[in-house]
């Protein structure tokens, strides 16, 4: 048995050992069973945390590897070397094992939510509307497709390019199990389901990173102080995520702080925050003490190092899984509907002074804007310190859009959108047609690739050749063209509010945030073809964005026209649910924000025609400029004006001049 496979065994034990210590201390293991109610039985209990651990295992190993091929190990201008090949190979492998151990943790997880034990429930149906049916089979079901489609994707995958874009499936595949848990079922669902998805996101990728660093030091030295290096940056990073993520989840689901102690769900809690606070010691260990080591060629402290912090997140997930299966303690929580849709009692009734002052914490697109704004401010240092200069103008533009962005998803604004169709409708308009436009004016593509350095080998991909290569790929070639990128801005509207897909989004904290999100960015993909100042894959010219922007517009007015002109509420069981008993009825709340939708073009437009006309002044101003110095550099050397028409013009009279002074004579 090499050293590779002893690692193995030893964290599957160690995860193993972790789950069942949680298990017992948790009493999942031993629950009370009464007579005459449903029992899964014992293969069942222990089954579906055994199939969870294995599936999220082999989950945490497939990203290990994509990440090592695409990420860690240096490439040759875009091409993986032998070693990435071989990871990716492997990733294959490990992914087919993650879509097994989801659909057993699919089977199992029947058995459990029937209460029934497995031989009597696979013999029907239950399973196919188990899986297309309930929130929890449907999310299985998910990771089992997603997984095979890694699994045969990776075995023709060649580039960082591919090995990239596999991770980032894989990264996606790991949410939907655990979005429809204890997540979904908290009071604050929406800070739950948003820490739980940045949770496991830096988890999987701390862990997985580590687990395959420790395995390439043991397979090959190969350019292992760079990748331990970039790992090293990375996990600073990851421990961070881990920690404020962390924290937010059990600020979601705990309503004190002796509950941590006071019940088997805090108690796990606790073991899990001391077992990341010494994998934080160890990280910073690693940082100060082995890595010099390593770089002068002793790897055997390293590898000893990342061997025990290896063994100790295995056992860290397994305690993470056990705690899955142990319900959180009772909350109080209000018998109120509107509080189980919204997470937070029904506001009072809307007022300018209540919009600016019931500030609600949205974690997504708090964390959003930080990075917005941190990662622009990072780059103006960077670009201070080497003597650089940035236009001033763009900074503003930046983080007043960034401002606005806070204004628009963290204020009263965000508390009161799910509740009135107004008020969600000025959010929409503000995060698609006036954030996007102080974003793209921000020029942050540009500041990136002059404040980002090249790779330190030649050949290799850093962030910057990463902005590269997307500034360059197909796809973005292709939503960048002018008609794509007008056609998202207009068409999603009305496709995403005459269709269900609203009152989709409005019930789901996710669907909520994947439609803000789209109304973000294609409102910054269509503003970056009219007045972008970052490289783009089409340029048009002035009068052509002009036509283009007049032509967009009316489409905005005609919907906000349709909206007013509608006497059906939009969305109807969602806002019947909420209850809501101050105001407007939904009808007349509904067309206020068809009013909204209509007038509100007026703005936007007003501020890109003086962005437009400025950039236009200006460019006529370069190209004046460079004109000017071609013709100065033509007429030194052939001794006339540099101009051709002018030159010709002054040859002519020349010839007439001579040619009358001849005549004279």
């Amino acid at each position: 048995m090499n050293r590779t496979v002893r690692l193995a065994v030893a964290g599957v034990c160690a995860a193993a050992v972790a789950l069942v210590i949680g298990m017992v201390a948790g009493g999942a293991a031993t629950p009370r069973v009464i007579p005459g109610l449903p029992d899964e039985g014992t293969l069942t209990r222990w089954m579906v945390p055994l199939s969870k651990l294995s599936m999220d295992a082999a989950g945490v190993v497939t990203i290990g590897l994509l990440l090592m091929a695409a990420a860690m190990l240096p490439s040759d201008k875009g091409l993986l070397g032998k070693s990435g090949l071989e990871y990716v190979k492997a990733a294959s492998w490990a992914a087919l094992a993650w879509a097994v151990a989801a659909a057993s943790t699919l089977v199992f997880g029947l058995s459990q939510s029937m209460g029934q034990p497995i031989g009597t429930i696979l013999g029907g149906n239950e399973l196919t509307s188990y899986a297309s049916q309930t929130p929890q089979g449907i999310a299985l079901t998910l990771v089992v497709l997603f997984a095979v489609s890694i699994a045969l994707f990776a075995r023709g995958a060649i580039t960082v390019g591919a090995a990239g874009g596999l991770l980032v499936l894989a990264l996606v595949t790991l949410l939907p199990p655990a979005l429809t848990g204890h997540s979904s079922s908290s009071p604050n669902h929406g800070l739950a389901t948003t820490s739980v998805a940045f949770h496991l996101l830096f988890l999987a990728l701390w862990v997985g990173g580590l687990g395959l660093l420790c395995v390439h030091a043991i397979r090959s030295a190969e350019k292992l102080p760079v990748a331990a290096e970039r790992f090293s940056r990375m996990a600073m990073w990851c421990f961070v995520g881990v920690g404020l993520s962390g924290l937010a989840s059990v600020a979601a689901r705990l309503e004190s702080v002796t509950a941590l102690f006071t019940s088997a769900y805090g108690l796990l809690l606790v073991a899990k925050l001391v077992a990341f606070g010494v994998l934080g010691v160890i990280g910073w260990w690693h940082r100060g003490r082995t890595l010099p080591a390593l770089s002068a060629g002793r790897s055997g402290a390293f590898l000893r190092l990342a061997l025990g912090e290896t063994l100790l997140m295995a056992a860290t997930v397994g305690v993470a899984v056990a705690l899955a299966q142990t319900a959180p303690p009772p909350v109080d929580v209000p018998t109120d509907r509107a509080f189980d849709l919204l997470g937070y009692l029904m506001p009072p009734p809307v007022s300018v002074g209540n919009l600016l002052t019931l500030w609600w914490f949205d974690l997504f697109f708090a964390v959003l804007a930080a990075l917005l704004g941190g990662l622009y401010a990072a780059g103006l240092v960077r670009l201070s310190r080497r003597g650089d200069r940035w236009p001033v103008g763009r900074s503003i533009a930046w983080f007043l859009g960034v401002a606005i962005l806070v204004l628009a998803t963290q204020s009263g604004v965000a508390r009161y959108a799910p509740v009135l169709f107004s008020v969600h409708m000025a959010e929409h308009m503000v995060l698609s047609m006036l954030v996007p436009i102080f974003l793209v004016l921000g020029a942050p593509v540009t500041l990136a690739l002059r404040a980002l350095k090249p790779a330190a080998r030649r050949g290799d991909r850093g962030p910057r050749e990463w902005l590269t290569v997307i500034l360059h790929s197909r796809v973005l070639r292709f939503v960048g063209h002018p008609a794509i990128a007008t056609a998202l801005f207009v068409v999603s509207t009305y496709a995403l509010y005459f269709t269900p897909l609203f009152a989709s989004a409005m019930e789901e904290h996710l669907g909520h945030i994947a439609m803000t999100v789209h109304f973000l960015l294609s409102g910054c993909l269509y503003f970056w073809v009219i007045i972008g100042v970052d490289p783009a894959p089409h340029k048009l010219p002035y009068v052509g964005r002009l036509l283009l922007l007049f032509v967009t517009m009316p489409f905005h007015a005609f919907f906000g026209l349709a909206l007013m002109s509608m006497g059906t509420v939009l969305a109807s069981d969602w806002y019947d649910q909420l209850g809501r008993t101050w105001g407007d009825t939904a009808v007349g709340d509904q067309q206020t924000g068809g009013a909204i939708a209509w007038a509100f073009g007026e703005i936007p437009v007003l501020i890109v025609l003086i962005a437009l006309s400025v950039q236009w002044w200006r460019d006529d101003e370069r190209k004046a400029r460079r004109a000017d110095r071609r013709a100065d550099a033509a007429a030194a050397r052939t001794g006339g004006t540099g101009d051709a028409e002018l030159d010709s013009y002054n040859t002519y009279l020349s010839k007439l001049n001579k040619r009358a002074a001849g005549k004279a004579d």
